[in-house]
């Protein structure tokens, strides 16, 4: 009983933010903040910053997080390190060792210029901001999500014939689906919201952590609500799909 009351206690002051955004911005307001001029530009840029950021965490981070799991990285553990080490940092920290490491002034950065890219207050630098802050979201929930997979299978699939990229696709993501699709919602979330390392070397073109941040600066709390309740109304459906999905995929296997 006192368990159940505690974990309800919990669960309320939880939910407690969002009832409060909830509560204090209406529909009306919501419209008319986006209905100013320009007021859509940061929706846009931020849903194409961090779909193009998942996109990039998925396809790198993937194989990395499948060795991780297997134990096949070379030093696996100083590995696994690095990749907390993003998570470990404060966000403005993260920020601002980007710009010592890709700023236009680094050997890196000037080597990205030959090729027309600019990791400072450029779409290019928002899309670098938000692939570090939400990378090890990824890595490590992947990685957890191979780790439960039965090598034994697999076993048995390379034993039957199978190629072992035909075992993996046929064998190892299809089990491992469930945990993937929470890491990858709770990576989507993570770039949306990206903020602290945005704000040292992206801030402008605004998305929309960028534009309740200004709105606060510049109008105060009533002015910046509207838009931090867009952002959560974009940002959530992704991950609360992809937890009852994975819900139900775990009571099927």
């Amino acid at each position: 009983m006192v368990a159940g009351l505690g974990a309800l206690v919990v669960w309320l002051a939880l939910l407690g933010p969002t009832i409060t955004l909830l509560v204090h911005v209406s529909p009306g307001a919501v419209a008319s903040a986006l209905g100013q001029p320009g007021a859509l530009a940061p929706l846009v840029t931020s849903v194409l910053a961090s779909a193009l950021a998942l996109a990039v965490i998925v396809f790198l981070g993937t194989p990395l997080a499948y060795l991780l799991a297997r134990g096949r990285m070379p030093l696996n553990h100083w590995v696994e390190g690095a990749v907390l080490l993003p998570l470990l940092m404060p966000p403005l920290v993260v920020g601002l060792l980007l710009v010592f490491m890709v700023g236009p002034a680094t050997p890196l950065g000037q080597a990205l210029a030959q090729i027309h890219l600019t990791a400072a207050d450029t779409f290019f630098a928002l899309v670098v901001a938000e692939v570090y802050e939400a990378v090890p979201y990824y890595v490590l929930g992947a990685e957890a999500a191979f780790a439960t997979v039965d090598q034994e299978l697999e076993t048995a699939g390379a034993l039957l014939g199978d190629s072992p990229w035909r075992t993996l696709r046929r064998v190892t993501v299809p089990l491992a689906a469930p945990g993937l699709a929470s890491a990858l919602a709770v990576t989507w979330a993570r770039a949306m919201g990206a903020f602290g390392a945005v704000l040292i070397i992206a801030y402008h073109p605004f998305g929309l952590p960028m534009q309740i941040w200004t709105s606060l600066q510049e109008s105060g709390l009533s002015s910046a609500l509207p838009f931090a309740l867009v952002l959560v109304l974009v940002a959530l459906p992704l991950p609360i799909a992809a937890y009852i999905w994975s819900a139900r995929a775990r009571r099927r296997l």
